[in-house]
């Protein structure tokens, strides 16, 4: 009697731990499936738009996932990335389209599912995507081109140091200070391209301050082609300013060291938690506003302090995050 009643007991303790497993797997199959793609996840700018995803994910009770190509050329590796998603079933698609044209076609094969499309970071001309989260690059160029002219003079030269051009928000940006410097009558002697076909600087600042000696600034599409700009700048111990138009660490700090005043700054995070809150809602069947401008901000020595923090924090928190999957797994 007694084995018997020690096999009835086992017996029942592993029904129970099977009904446990049971429940949690329902649980997390009723969770709203939502993933990220990405262009890159190598950079800061799109780690902290990560982080603020991940904090959504765990507030909203979602199963999240952010990805980017593993190749750093998303024109190319986007597609097949979303080819992939869509054969694991998501209840909604976040997407940071790289180019409409290879972008489009795959996504049309969603909406054929009714899969709410969320844009971010960069919009495109497509009526059937569901929002567009982030902010209006024209107006971030204008910021800029006012920023960078509040420190010159009428008559004065500046150059522009741009990314991809296929990009929409890099023109939208370039249209942007252009507008405003040219009604300062600052005059834009120069426009060169700062990144190879990786989206990577390449070194363009020191051919530039040989052919244009006169330059009084720089108007750089990124924080890392700003980056890269100013330490030639500091090498050759000039006193240009430069203006990017993210707000990262780097930029910051150079703002705290006094190289640079003010730069503009973006707030990724606040984007990536919006767009999955969004996404909840459209997954719901709730109002969701067609466009959601996040606006960007001018980041001196005063807020700069402030800003560091917060993002030394969230991606602190990314990397322990990262750590914790890896000792899990």
């Amino acid at each position: 009697m007694k084995k018997k009643g020690i096999v009835r007991l086992v017996y029942s303790i592993f029904l129970v731990t099977l009904l446990s497993f049971a429940v949690h797997f329902l649980k997390e199959d009723d969770k709203p499936k939502v993933f990220v793609v990405l262009k890159r996840l190598d950079v800061e700018y799109w780690r902290a738009f990560e982080s603020g995803a991940q904090k959504a994910f765990d507030d909203f009770d979602i199963d999240g996932k952010v990805i980017a190509p593993e190749a750093v050329y998303p024109i190319i590796n986007q597609p097949n990335l979303l080819k992939s998603v869509l054969k694991q079933n998501p209840d909604a698609l976040i997407i940071s389209p790289a180019h409409p044209s290879v972008t489009i076609p795959v996504l049309k094969q969603y909406k054929k599912r009714n899969i709410p499309i969320l844009f971010v970071n960069r919009d495109a001309e497509w009526k059937d995507k569901t929002a567009y989260i982030g902010i209006d690059h024209s107006l971030l160029g204008k910021k800029a081109g006012e920023l960078l002219g509040s420190t010159l003079q009428p008559g004065d030269q500046v150059a522009v140091i741009y990314g991809n051009l296929r990009d929409q928000a890099e023109l939208d940006r370039i249209k942007g200070a252009r507008e405003v410097l040219g009604n300062a009558r600052i005059k834009i002697v120069t426009e060169q391209l700062g990144e190879d076909r990786f989206e990577n600087p390449v070194p363009v600042m020191e051919r530039i301050l040989q052919d244009y000696p006169n330059i009084k600034g720089v108007f750089a599409t990124s924080d890392r082609i700003a980056l890269d700009t100013l330490k030639v700048i500091e090498e050759k111990e000039l006193k240009i300013p430069v203006i990017g138009t993210e707000g990262s660490r780097k930029m910051v700090k150079a703002i705290e060291s006094g190289v640079v005043s003010a730069t503009i700054g973006q707030n990724p995070y606040d984007v990536g938690y919006l767009s999955v809150e969004q996404a909840q809602k459209a997954i719901k069947g709730e109002y969701v506003e067609k466009r959601i401008d996040i606006g960007v901000d001018i980041v001196t020595k005063d807020n700069g302090k402030e800003r560091l923090d917060f993002l030394n924090q969230i991606l602190h928190s990314r990397v322990e995050r990262l750590n914790n999957f890896m000792r899990e797994f």
